[in-house]
């Protein structure tokens, strides 16, 4: 055993430094340590969270990139057909990057009862259509059927079923407008979803895309656009620029970062709000341990100087006292982890943390669990405490033996 790490661990487990002066100024190194590691892996795994949900429920109702016609339409509803029979549809193959394409139609409609009315989207979809992000969302009922015989079935949002007071296995009468009046249809209610996204919630509702093809007077060849969805998103816009370079000049391919910029640009705001609670934490624990190491230093002076006496060099000493300050970083380390995982497993599985739907598009705070983040924020933490704390160990250097041992 290295005499410096020795001495270090007698320092440590010597019963008069629980009682010295120093013993609550470590433990507020300790406890700042601990605070501060709480704090960015909260801020990371929410900051994450939110971000991969937000985009997990745009993509849920658009698909990461959009191919339809292109139209002055600022609208959500489909009004230029296009055809089904693509060179991209059913497989990319061009793409390897896109995993899966599906067809769908937009038709805007009214739905009435007798106490109310609700504008709503309604959006038709086929066989291809990947129901597992609504799955996820559904807290009452099933999805519809969209395959053999047409029939009308439809899932709808909490909020409509809440505003129209309708309920699972209701029918309504939805209508739809056309040249010379409207069309009516009736739809009953298999399924109830919540998203959590209030913008989607209050207009969407899921069914059969051949009633849009009928409403429309479109062909079974005919479809409003296609959604697609790729492998990695961080890498969506180089993405979304091969899919506009393959598709048909005659169609038009967006990504949902363009078309819900404003939600993207926001979002972007969370990687600096994460970046600047990083640098508080960092500074606020590197500061607490240098305090630390300084009345460490000045409470051995006595200490110092015989080592140096006996012939110990500076940085054999200095080494002594790096040692003491690492056991306490991981001391903070340890405690800060166990709390701070233990609130982001209580949050994940109970959903303590509450946020308005309105301002953040989801209802609680999302946590992104991931243990290579936990890893890193810890290694960077006790490297940067480290090498910060390499400064004030200096000031051993200007410590006389002689001085020193008739320091009191």
């Amino acid at each position: 055993m290295k005499l410096e790490y020795f001495i270090a661990k007698r320092l440590v487990t010597s019963k008069d430094n629980k009682s010295s002066i120093s013993a609550p100024i470590i433990n507020i190194a300790i406890a700042a340590i601990a605070i501060g590691i709480i704090m960015m892996m909260v801020s990371v795994a929410t900051g994450i969270g939110l971000q991969q949900k937000i985009r997990e429920k745009i993509a849920a109702f658009n698909g990461h990139i959009v191919i339809a016609n292109f139209d002055s339409n600022q609208s959500e509803a489909t009004l230029v057909p296009v055809a089904l029979r693509q060179s991209f549809y059913p497989n990319f193959k061009e793409i390897p990057e896109v995993n899966h394409i599906q067809a769908v139609a937009v038709k805007a409609g009214i739905i009435r009862t007798e106490t109310a009315f609700e504008g709503v989207m309604f959006k038709g979809v086929g066989m291809d259509y990947d129901w597992k992000y609504i799955q996820e969302y559904l807290v009452k009922g099933r999805l519809p059927i969209v395959r053999g015989n047409l029939n009308q079935e439809v899932v709808v949002s909490e909020f409509i079923a809440s505003r129209l007071q309708l309920k699972l296995g209701d029918s309504f009468h939805a209508y739809f407008m056309k040249s010379n009046g409207y069309n009516v249809r009736n739809f009953k209610i298999v399924g109830i979803f919540n998203s959590g996204f209030q913008e989607f919630d209050a207009s969407y509702i899921i069914g059969d895309l051949r009633h849009v093809q009928r409403l429309n007077k479109w062909t079974a060849n005919q479809v409003g656009a296609f959604e697609v969805f790729v492998n990695n998103f961080n890498e969506i816009e180089s993405i979304g620029e091969k899919v506009y370079q393959e598709t048909s000049s005659t169609l038009d391919s967006k990504t949902i970062v363009e078309k819900y910029s404003y939600i993207f640009d926001w979002l972007k705001l969370f990687d600096i709000n994460i970046i600047v609670i990083l640098v508080v934490m960092i500074l606020v624990a590197t500061i607490n341990m240098v305090v630390a190491l300084l009345v460490l230093i000045l409470e051995r002076t006595q200490m110092i100087g015989i080592l140096k006496a006996l012939g110990a060099d500076n940085w054999s000493i200095r080494k002594i006292f790096l040692y003491n300050a690492l056991y306490l970083i991981i001391r903070g380390l340890f405690w800060g982890n166990l709390i701070g995982v233990a609130i982001l497993i209580v949050q994940h599985y109970f959903g303590i943390v509450k946020l308005n739907p309105e301002n953040y598009y989801v209802n609680q705070a999302p946590v992104y669990f991931n243990m290579m983040y936990i890893v890193l924020l810890n290694i960077m933490t006790v490297v940067v405490c480290f090498l910060v704390l390499l400064l004030p160990s200096y000031i051993i250097t200007r410590i006389f033996p002689v001085r020193a041992i008739r320091y009191e």
